[in-house]
């Protein structure tokens, strides 16, 4: 055989193991190939695609009050991006977007090749198209095999969709750096604007994001952030995207980049954490990432002054009790210092004493604005504060209404306020303490509080009902009663401590006489009060069985009492609260919606079900009669200091309980009813002259002057079911009670205790 013949055989032979090899590895790849890609996700699922987006509750008129969920992102339609936001992506992360096939074959060869030079991998090679496959499809592993995948799925994709779908996708979902995902999040994170408003400068600085979002953030990196614009800004210059002054003034801007902080100002963490806890019962774990929006009952206005009404009431109540210094305090059985470090708690904020002078205090607020309070504005704390703050003290400082600074401290004691409207229960505003992040406890729906003399309504309803009348007179005298809720003899007293004999009931609840609640309820017998309190929407274990029921010794929270007193202000009625008008999917469908039964005094029983009305628990007459008897609370009994707001249809009850540990006043108009409380978490006694009056009607009357501004004052008419009878009005139908003839008032406790061994003598004993 000649040699030409030999390497022509050779050669042959090499040809046929070159193309086994060849095959071989093509039929491996293709089998590798489809193993590959039929394990890999389908891509046709970005058509649906459900971002993740935080729960957000928004006030009745559409103000955005509070969000839950880590992530913040705006979704927008590519159509609605600005052509220079589009390039600016486009020069800085994939400038052959729009020619590749979803692959940047380039890139990826010069990736390799540094591998194979450096052995180390090098970032780049990743297109957009990519990057979505990366954000949407897969982990964020750094392998081999992820990128293979990557590389097919990127393929797949930009067969399934158009260019501008793809870029859509990418600019929704891509990181941009302090929990802002997509670039609508993004300008609202370092801008507080919309994507229309943004330079071309802060455009640039965005889309330099994504490369690495914390080395090139420009809140925590400003002077790598600029690099990485101008840099943007020098790559959109080449690719003929801007013209040369563009780019001359927009890399000359300095940065405008701040954290933008959630803007409004009203304070709903209490109203949040209810609107919380309702959404993830209703929805679990998707109410944080599927974008509901949630609309609330709550008016900003009146949740505004709400709170501050509860703010100053507390404070006025703490200034009278005196200045407290470095004293600690305890707080759910932990001793905190009232001179917290907190920034700002409540209304107080924190500051450091620099001089003290014999005129003013010199202080440095927490964010180190240096601050002048004068001591005739914080006469209150005056002389404690001069005698014992020194320089470098912590101190809390709040603003008067005038801007003037004065002397604070965290108050000891607690509060509470509730607001609705009548008409259908919708909470108007709700506070549950003076600041949330120092105690989570919602005191307006959580807390059990004796109610007190505000509970007394309910008993003079019991009694018009079975027959009594406004002036039907009730023996004020003293008693002395074995009570079995009580387990011992109970010698109940007026506040006063006096007993005044013959007393007509409107004067009784005018001036809230225990001994005319008390005697009322012997009368008629406590079942019928229990069951007028069942009625009222009160529960039995809230209902004691015993004569002190008509002091209000069982408990209620002040949305509970907002709720019973809405009865007296809407008619009749009772309506149930919410504070959830309606739930909107992230798309804008709504998926809950209230349906509040509402009062109808005009409409006809026949149009009670078509109407969806509230069941009506107290006839017309009986509860004009009501309403006429606590305007005369505020006329002339307890609560005349509301008088200030110069209205004659304001009408109320306050209420006290035992050693004034609750201090109430529950009032309303027919357009809005209120309840606030003050009190110590641990029941501490509030002290002496600490009434309802005194602590809680303050809180009512400020926040009342915001409410009823623009109200015209109600006008009462006695509806066809009341007649005038002497100096007072009875409803008609009603079988009136033929009251005793009244024995002296000059029985003393002693008599009356001798009167129950004798009647009881066992029942004495206890």
């Amino acid at each position: 055989m000649s040699i030409k013949t030999q390497n022509g055989s050779i050669l042959k032979w090499f040809a046929i193991f070159f193309a086994v090899i060849v095959l071989s590895l093509l039929g491996t790849g293709y089998y590798q190939y489809n193993k590959l890609s039929a394990s890999l996700p389908d891509v046709t699922t970005l058509h649906d695609v459900r971002y993740e987006m935080p729960l957000s509750i928004y006030s009745k008129d559409k103000v955005l009050m509070a969000q839950f969920g880590g992530n913040k992102r705006i979704p927008v339609k590519i159509e609605d991006v600005p052509k220079t936001f589009v390039n600016a992506f486009i020069a800085a992360e994939d400038d052959s977007f729009f020619e590749h096939p979803g692959v940047d074959y380039k890139g990826l060869i010069r990736a390799g090749i540094q591998l194979l030079l450096t052995g180390k991998k090098r970032q780049g090679g990743s297109t957009i198209t990519m990057q979505v496959t990366r954000n949407f499809l897969l982990t964020n592993e750094k392998t081999y095999t992820r990128k293979l995948k990557e590389i097919i799925l990127a393929l797949k994709i930009e067969r399934e969709y158009p260019k501008n779908k793809i870029l859509e996708l990418y600019l929704n979902q891509i990181y941009m750096g302090h929990s802002a995902y997509g670039i609508a999040a993004a300008a609202q994170t370092y801008y507080g604007k919309s994507l229309q408003n943004l330079t071309l400068a802060e455009q640039a600085m965005i889309a330099g994001l994504p490369k690495a979002p914390s080395a090139y953030n420009p809140i925590t990196n400003q002077d790598r952030a600029i690099d990485r614009r101008n840099y943007v800004l020098q790559r959109m210059l080449e690719l003929k995207y801007i013209s040369q002054s563009d780019f001359d003034t927009a890399s000359n801007e300095a940065s405008t980049a701040k954290l933008q902080y959630h803007s409004s100002d009203i304070a709903v963490p209490y109203i949040a954490e209810m609107v919380r806890q309702f959404a993830y019962e209703k929805y679990g774990e998707g109410a944080y990432t599927l974008g509901l929006k949630i609309y609330t009952t709550i008016d900003p206005a009146l949740q505004k002054a709400a709170d501050h009404a509860l703010w100053n009431s507390l404070h006025a109540y703490d200034e009278r009790h005196g200045y407290r210094t470095k004293k600690p305090i305890a707080v759910d059985g932990k001793e905190i210092l009232l001179s917290s470090t907190a920034a700002i708690i409540g209304d107080t904020l924190a500051a450091t004493v620099t001089s003290i002078g014999d005129n003013s205090l010199e202080a440095k607020l927490y964010n180190g604005k240096a601050i002048e309070i004068p001591w005739k504005k914080s006469k209150w704390a005056a002389a404690r504060a001069q005698k014992y703050l020194s320089k470098n003290d912590p101190i809390r400082v709040r603003p008067s209404k005038t801007g003037i600074w004065m002397l604070s401290q965290v108050p000891e004691v607690e509060g509470a306020f509730v607001s609705m409207d009548p008409s259908n229960g919708a909470v108007l505003a709700l506070v549950g303490g003076f600041e949330f992040n120092q105690n989570k406890f919602n005191r307006a729906i959580q807390a059990k509080r004796q109610p007190g003399s505000g509970f007394k309504p309910i008993i003079y309803t019991t009694a018009l009902e079975q027959g009594y009348t406004a002036a039907s007179l009730i023996n004020d005298a003293p008693l002395a009663i074995y009570d079995p809720s009580l387990g011992r003899i109970w010698k109940p007293e007026n506040s006063t401590k006096k007993f005044y004999g013959p007393t007509s009931i409107r004067k009784g609840l005018t001036f809230s006489r225990n001994m005319i609640a008390i005697q009322l309820l012997k009368e008629m017998g406590i079942a019928k009060g229990i069951a007028t309190g069942l009625r009222f929407g009160f529960k039995k274990e809230q209902l004691p069985p015993g004569l002190s029921l008509a002091l209000g010794s069982g408990y209620a929270s002040p949305l509970q009492m907002a709720r019973m007193y809405s009865v007296f202000a809407n008619g009749g009625f009772l309506v149930d609260p919410y504070f959830i008008e309606r739930i909107e999917s992230n798309e804008g469908k709504v998926i809950y919606q209230a349906n509040p039964k509402t009062a109808c005094s005009s409409c006809k029983k026949t149009e009670q079900k078509d109407q969806n009305q509230a069941p009506r628990i107290v006839s017309p007459g009986i509860n004009f009669i009501m309403n006429s008897l606590m305007r005369d609370v505020v006329k002339l009994g307890t609560a005349t200091d509301a008088r200030v707001l110069g209205r004659s249809d304001l009408a109320g009850k306050t209420g006290t309980t035992n050693d004034q540990r609750d201090a109430w006043f529950n009032g309303f108009t027919p357009t809005h009813v209120a309840s606030a409380w003050v009190g110590y978490d641990n029941f501490k006694p509030l002290g002496h002259y600490e009434t309802g009056g005194a602590a809680a009607l303050p809180m009512w009357i400020e926040y009342m002057r915001t409410a009823l501004k623009k109200t015209p004052v109600a006008i009462f008419r006695p509806p066809n079911d009341v007649y005038k009878k002497g100096a007072d009005y009875v409803q008609k139908g009603v079988v009136l009670k033929k009251i005793a003839a009244i024995p002296s008032a000059k029985k003393t406790a002693a008599e009356a205790t001798k009167r129950l061994i004798k009647e009881k003598p066992m029942e004495a004993l206890f």
